[in-house]
């Protein structure tokens, strides 16, 4: 990845055409007389696949008593 790097005044004045330069994947470095202070990167792409209802369908199952009041020796595991 292509690194270059700003002063402030660039940044603030440019923010625009840097965050569009970020977007093509260069890391853009803000330095205050000369020493940096911050990195613009790319933010981490969201997960292009998104769950529908349905997408489990068969593939999840609950037992026939899953609701029934638990065991002493169960309420004394968890603390109860």
């Amino acid at each position: 990845m292509k690194t270059r790097q700003v002063n402030v005044h660039e940044a603030k004045t440019q923010l625009s055409r840097l965050l569009a330069e970020v977007e093509r994947g260069v890391e853009i470095v803000v330095a205050r007389d000369g020493t940096p202070v911050a990195k613009l990167v790319p933010f981490p792409k969201a997960a292009a696949k998104r769950l529908r209802v349905g997408d489990w369908k068969g593939q999840i199952s609950m037992s026939a008593d899953f609701d029934a009041p638990l065991t002493d020796e169960e309420l004394r595991d968890w603390g109860y």
